[in-house]
């Protein structure tokens, strides 16, 4: 890649290129300046006083609110004319109609006009102290040469393209080069098998792969071509595959191999970019489902970037030359958006992280926060539950004076992680955003607000402008009143959603439109508290149903902290009397000094005293690690099926990070059954 960046970038056409829109580089936190300093398009709200007249502008008169922020903030090379077309219950999602543009331009060419030299990707390798500083002119100039090569490869306009690789500067490139020339991106995380692989290269009907010979991650070489040959043997379709060489290990060429940056080198650094409709497709994300077919969701171009760089400067307060550290695996939407589309079509600087939290120890990430300066940090619960089993050494050992906020993303965070995350971390001084999202985005978070808002632990809070979230009963009912749960749905299209399930619209309506007519289903539950903040109870089908009791197990989660308690997950488990139990999962702190007897006795009474003494688990079981995926969510299904005594059922386990977990989490359980039945 060095060869491909010495290169000169050529300017084609950039004199004429938009500068920057000013909404970007005034954007500020407004606290004691006018409220146009905080978001310009302000001026054209004139009624708007604060953040909650603008919310309520956002979701009131939302073709007001979207198309002055549609405009100001994307460089469009043909204008919309109509701001929407919407009808939750027809499953009908248009934003932006008969706008034209280009995601690149917006987030490369106009960039490269004002700053050319300003740095993009800092490529955090896996060995640290060996980062790699991308300019914005440079990540064009890879873009523009990767376009071409995939042209003359043949890929066409509306081609899918499917890239598994892991983050390095190449895999951005290949996801630009694929927006530059009108080509959909599929990006299949370079951790799945290469059946898994497979499922999704002919799900996407791609004729065209990228790769690399090998990835590095946690001090491991992973053989990512092997896996794709193996996957493409499975494919039919498939007609090239383009290599890079991210280690200088040679492997085996097939065929259909070509070797990516020596064709690369014979390309030039102009390429012109497609005119592309707003409702055309940008890339299609599988989701890491547990069942059945692979579930393709699809993006658009207009809609999806706009709310990605809204979401990104104002839930993180991303000003210019902050340092953006998203730690996501650009394999998953988290990374699509935080790592690469909000950062870049905001003139930032994005952070692609490649290895691991413990590797070489577990100051990982705190040592890059130091090198790198890193102003926002946004990570997942779970990396945050085991490195605070490390202890605080870890964390205090480096500087963190450049933090200056904390994101939680993936799942609900639990309010110990929250404690330490804040007061450790992030010294009590970075709020602490816990995020949640749906298909593209966050759509709830304690950021923006008004200046000097309350952020309460481990509670999403506030809805993102434009996001008007309503509780529903079993029955339908909306739920108007505060101090209530019930199901999360959404009551109004928004830009950044998702607008069907590739090749599938029928199971699209089925999955989020049709549960609930005339709403957006997300599936979670969620309670509304007095103050009229949104508090995730966990997945619908997360429900614990004892003896006519409805319990959300990240309810049970939360409560279950205990001072000798890492990470827990809670399962409902079969009970002859009361329907459903409760069945707790605690990975325990190092040295804790607890056995299983001794921490079931204090949960029991713990949860018992804290919330009902029906919600008392009725098994509390140790293990060394929970089952999760290699993006780190639990694989909840699995410990489901093991308290269900169902182990020879558990499914497809592609995703699952460490199968010796699983077995001995079996063990385990029987030991634990066999032990209480004796009692």
């Amino acid at each position: 890649m060095a060869r491909l960046l010495a290169k000169t970038c050529c300017f084609k056409a950039l004199s004429q290129a938009p500068r920057c829109p000013s909404g970007l580089a005034a954007a500020r936190s407004w606290s004691h300046r006018p409220l146009t300093a905080y978001m310009p398009e302000a001026v054209a709200f004139p009624r708007s006083k604060d953040h909650q007249d603008l919310y309520k502008l956002s979701v009131g008169q939302s073709d007001i609110f979207w198309e002055a922020l549609g405009r100001s903030r994307l460089t469009w090379i043909t204008p919309f004319h109509s701001v929407q077309d919407c009808n939750l219950y027809q499953g009908r999602i248009s934003w932006f109609l008969g706008g034209q543009l280009n995601v690149t331009v917006n987030c490369l060419d106009r960039h490269v006009h004002v700053a050319p030299d300003k740095v993009a990707l800092i490529w955090e390798k896996d060995e640290p102290g060996e980062e790699v500083r991308v300019t914005y002119r440079e990540l064009l100039e890879l873009t523009c040469r990767l376009g071409n090569t995939l042209k003359r490869q043949g890929v066409k306009q509306g081609d899918r393209v499917t890239i598994y690789m892991p983050p390095c500067p190449l895999a951005v490139a290949s996801m630009l080069a694929c927006a530059r020339i009108g080509a959909v991106h599929a990006v299949v995380f370079a951790g799945f098998s290469a059946e898994s692989l497979a499922d999704r290269i002919r799900d996407a009907q791609s004729e065209t792969v990228i790769t690399v010979n090998q990835g590095l991650r946690g001090g491991k070489v992973i053989e990512l071509k092997k896996t794709v040959d193996q996957a493409v043997k499975q494919c039919p379709g498939v007609k090239r595959v383009l290599v890079s060489m991210r280690t200088t290990s040679k492997v085996p060429m097939t065929a259909l191999d070509v070797p990516l940056e020596e064709e690369m080198m014979k390309e030039d650094t102009c390429c012109e970019p497609a005119v592309m409709d707003s409702e055309d497709m940008l890339f299609i994300l599988y989701t890491s489902g547990s069942t059945g077919k692979p579930k393709g969701l699809v993006h658009t171009q207009a809609g999806y970037l706009l709310f990605a760089a809204l979401t990104h400067k104002y839930v993180f307060d991303y000003q210019d030359r902050d340092i953006f550290g998203c730690v996501a695996d650009i394999g998953w939407i988290t990374g699509h958006t935080y790592v690469v589309y909000g950062p870049l079509c905001n003139g930032g600087t994005t952070v692609l992280f490649e290895s691991t939290p413990v590797y070489p120890n577990p100051g990982r990430y705190w040592e890059t926060v130091e090198r790198l300066r890193i102003n926002q940090f946004y990570g997942a619960p779970t990396a945050i539950r085991l490195l605070l089993r490390y202890g605080n050494e870890w964390v205090k050992k480096y500087d963190r004076s450049s933090l200056k906020l904390l994101g939680s993303v993936g799942e609900p965070i639990n309010r110990e992680a929250w404690e330490w995350y804040f007061r450790v971390v992030g010294e009590t001084r970075c709020p602490v955003v816990d995020t949640w999202w749906q298909t593209g985005g966050i759509c709830i978070s304690p950021r923006p607000s008004n200046p000097g808002a309350e952020i309460l632990p481990g509670m999403a809070m506030r809805p993102f402008f434009g996001i008007s979230p309503c509780l529903l009963d079993d029955k339908g009912n909306i739920l108007l009143k505060n101090n209530v749960s019930g199901a999360l749905c959404i009551s109004q299209a928004w830009p950044g959603m998702a607008r069907t399930i590739y090749n599938d619209h029928k199971r699209f309506l089925e999955t989020y439109l049709i549960p609930r007519p005339g709403f957006f289903f997300t599936g979670d539950g969620v309670y509304r508290t007095s103050e009229g903040y949104y508090q995730l109870t966990g997945r619908l089908d997360d429900v614990i149903n004892i003896s006519g009791h409805r319990l959300g197990t990240a309810e049970v989660e939360n409560i279950s902290h205990h001072v000798a308690v890492a990470e827990s997950a809670v399962i409902g488990c079969p009970h002859e009397i009361k329907g459903e139990g409760v069945y707790v999962f605690v990975v325990l702190k190092k040295d804790s000094g607890y056995t299983e007897e001794t921490l079931s006795a204090e949960l029991q009474e713990l949860i018992s005293k804290k919330m009902a003494k029906y919600a008392a688990p009725d098994y509390v079981q140790v293990t060394h690690q929970l089952p999760k995926t290699r993006s780190g969510k639990i694989m909840r299904r699995v410990l489901r099926k093991i308290v269900e005594n169902k182990a020879n059922e558990l499914g497809d386990l592609t995703t699952l990070d460490d199968y010796e977990a699983v077995q001995q989490i079996i063990t385990g359980h029987k030991h634990l059954v066999e032990r209480q039945k004796d009692n």
